[in-house]
Formats: C-alpha cells, sequence, structure tokens
C-alpha cells in the first residue's frame, strides 16, 4: 500500500493542515489534473454536504519508480480507497476497492494520457488513461458522484512514513518476502517507510498470495497512519510537523477544488472533527468473477454498502460487540444480509471484451505472475471492519 496506506496519510496530512499558521507555501508543492474527463455521461446522483473522495495509490513505471518494478511507462492505481465524510462531520467511512476488480469500464476522453474507448478490464487499468478516467471508473461502479481525488505515488509514500519517524504496527507472525525486500518479526514495531510499503505491497507472504489476502495489513497501517499524524506529539514538533507537511504536499496529485490552502484548510477543518473511533475500515464485498476466479467482483451485499454512503448513512453500526452489526432503521442493510438480488454474471472475458490500446496491454501485464495469480479467491460473505482507536495488538 502500501497502497491504501500510502493514501491513508493524506487525510491525516490534510487534518494537520488546519493546525498550522503559516504554510502557505506548501500549496505550491502540490500537482493538479482535472476531476472529470468532458463530457462523461456519468450516471452517478449529486449528494448533499457529504463527501466522498477518492484516494489514489499510483504504482507509475517511470525511472523515477524503477526501484519498484520494471520501466515501462505503465502506471496503475496500486491502491484504490473512497473515503466518505459525513455531512455532519462526525463520521468517515472507507471502503477499500480491491484492484482485482473487474468491470466494463466507461470511455474516457483525452485528459492527457490518451483517450479510452471503454471495455471489459481491471479496475486499476483506468488510472493509465488519468486520474479521471478513475473517477469515472469507480462512479460507474459504485454509483456515488466523486467530489475531489487524491493521488500518491510509492516514492511519496515512503517520504510521508519517514517524515513521521515511522509507523507503529502490529505482526501476528514473522513477515519474509525476499521478493518484496521484507524481513520483519512478528509482534509490536515501528516500521519505516520502505518496510511500510513492502509490508502492504507482499503477496508471497500473505495467505494465499491474492490481492485480497494482503487488505488486513493494509487497513492496519492506514489505521496506524491516522493516528501518528493526528497525534499531539506531531503538533508539538515543528521540525517534523514541517518534515512531515512537506512530504505529503511534494507526493500529491490532486483535483482543482483541492488545489489551494485554503481548499484543503477547509477540508481538514472538516475531517478533523472526526473522533478516531469514528473512523470505520472495510473492503467493499466481493466474490469471485464468474468467468476469472481470480478475479473479483461487487457481490450482492456491496449495492447496500454504497446506497448507504449515498445516503450519508454509517455503513456499519457499532454495538457493545463490536463493529460490524446492520445499520440503524431508515438505512440500507450493511454487508452481511441477503436480501440483495444476485446481479447478473459477467460473461466470460474474451478478445473482444478486452479495452482497446494501452489497456490491453495493460490487462496482459497485471496478471504480473503466476505466484500472484494462481489462487483462487473465495467470496467474502462477511466484512470485517476496524476502526483507527483499535488497539494495534487487539485480536
Amino acid at each position: 500500500m502500501l497502497r491504501p496506506a500510502r493514501i491513508a496519510a493524506v487525510l491525516a496530512a490534510v487534518v494537520v493542515l488546519t493546525a498550522v499558521g503559516g504554510v502557505s507555501h506548501l500549496s505550491s508543492n502540490v500537482s493538479t489534473a482535472p476531476l472529470r474527463a468532458e463530457p462523461t455521461g456519468s450516471s452517478a446522483v449529486e449528494q448533499g454536504d457529504d463527501l466522498d473522495i477518492l484516494l489514489l495509490g499510483s504504482d507509475s513505471r517511470d525511472l523515477e519508480d524503477a526501484s519498484f518494478g520494471a520501466a515501462d511507462g505503465s502506471r496503475r492505481s496500486d491502491a484504490m480507497v473512497l473515503a466518505h465524510l459525513s455531512a455532519e462531520n462526525d463520521r468517515i467511512d472507507v471502503v477499500q476497492l480491491p484492484r482485482d476488480t473487474l468491470m466494463t469500464l466507461p470511455a474516457c476522453p483525452d485528459t492527457g494520457s490518451g483517450a479510452f474507448s471503454g471495455g471489459r478490464g481491471m479496475l486499476n487499468s483506468a488510472l493509465n488513461f488519468g486520474a479521471a478516467c478513475s473517477v469515472a471508473a469507480v462512479e460507474e461502479l459504485t454509483g456515488l458522484r466523486i467530489d475531489h481525488f487524491v493521488e500518491l505515488d510509492f516514492e511519496g509514500f515512503i517520504g510521508i512514513v519517514d517524515a513521521l519517524g515511522g509507523v507503529p504496527v502490529c505482526l501476528e507472525s514473522a513477515m519474509d518476502d525476499p521478493a518484496a525486500d521484507l524481513d520483519l518479526p512478528a509482534g509490536p514495531q515501528t516500521v519505516d517507510g520502505k518496510d511500510a510499503l513492502a509490508l502492504a505491497r507482499t503477496r508471497h507472504a500473505v495467505g494465499d498470495g491474492s490481492d485480497i489476502a494482503r487488505l488486513g495489513h493494509q487497513q492496519m497501517v492506514m489505521s496506524a497512519l491516522v493516528q501518528e499524524a493526528t497525534s499531539r506529539h506531531l503538533l508539538a514538533r515543528p521540525d517534523t510537523l514541517y518534515s512531515f507537511l512537506d512530504a505529503s504536499t511534494s507526493a500529491l496529485t490532486v483535483d482543482p477544488g483541492l488545489s489551494s490552502l485554503v481548499d484543503m484548510t477547509s477540508l481538514g477543518r472538516r475531517a478533523a472533527q472526526v473522533e478516531p473511533e469514528n473512523v470505520t475500515f472495510m473492503t467493499m464485498p466481493w466474490q469471485p468473477d464468474p468467468s476469472d476466479p481470480n478475479r473479483v467482483v461487487p457481490s450482492p451485499e456491496a449495492a447496500a454498502v454504497f446506497e448507504n454512503l449515498a445516503a450519508d448513512a454509517p455503513i456499519t453500526a457499532p454495538t457493545s460487540d463490536g463493529p460490524g452489526e446492520p445499520a440503524p432503521d431508515g438505512a440500507s442493510s450493511p454487508p452481511g444480509t441477503a436480501d440483495r438480488s444476485t446481479p447478473t454474471p459477467a460473461p466470460p472475458s474474451t478478445s473482444e471484451d478486452q479495452p482497446d490500446g494501452r489497456a490491453t496491454a495493460d490487462a496482459e501485464a497485471q496478471t504480473e505472475t503466476e505466484a500472484e495469480t494462481e489462487a483462487e479467491t473465495e467470496p467474502e460473505t462477511a466484512v470485517e471492519t476496524r476502526t483507527a482507536d483499535r488497539d494495534l495488538c487487539a485480536p
């Protein structure tokens, strides 16, 4: 992550910006890109004062990032996270969107990375044609209207974690993955940026080696980042705070609506009102794609999650037994209920189904290695959530 973890640092950075004066020059560090590729014909519905922000972790394979993979010029979203800030500023719901989600990608006009005619492909391949195409794909997948996007790359994530002095994690077992240059013992520890990135990216040291298997570690690092970046000791160290803000803003690409210090501060003030126990992380409910068991599609339960986000309702309701219980009356049923009809299975993928141009080559590249795709994923029938205040070593 880190995929999502890289991006959780962005939200945390925005929160901290609100507590500091005299940092307007940092806003010049931020790069911008269009939010939408016009015309898109999006079917998403406009919402109220609540916000939906798409967080993208980019695995750009340019020369600068060649140490993380072959410098082939491709660009995919290594992580896609949908963060929902409630209208009352009392709740943040964070939904991880598996990058291996197979869908019909919408057509996307040229926004500087080439035009895309649309077609069946992986969700993360949309970023190869620009962030606006990723926004269009997520709107198609969820039915939500995305208000903003934030993109962060590998180098940027490492810099953010290192600026914080590392982040605390707790591993149930030792992690050893030579391919990712990862060798960590079991138990509580503080990891630097490179180890944090490797921890959330490793496939071989986690479960069955699938993309889904590592999402738990990504959520753990996301929670740790939120806690570290919003902690009081960071605000008490101007040198550390400045390094964190400089690393964060230098690593970002955002839409024009978030490009100024005023915009960031406004969002940060809202997000800062949310208590850590009201920041909830979960993974989109999924099931294996009928045509390819190594890829996933949203399960029937996912519709309820997206409907709740659209209605600005909690995706889960906390109880004395922990998160994951049904949402309150008036909200759609959360993950785990069975009152949704099963969607029509996608047809088997053929060469005609694949997007043209670079998307076709990108779809082939995403197979990466046989070791990464040979494990058959099992459907996620029960969705586990975690909150940002959760004890790192708690069961």
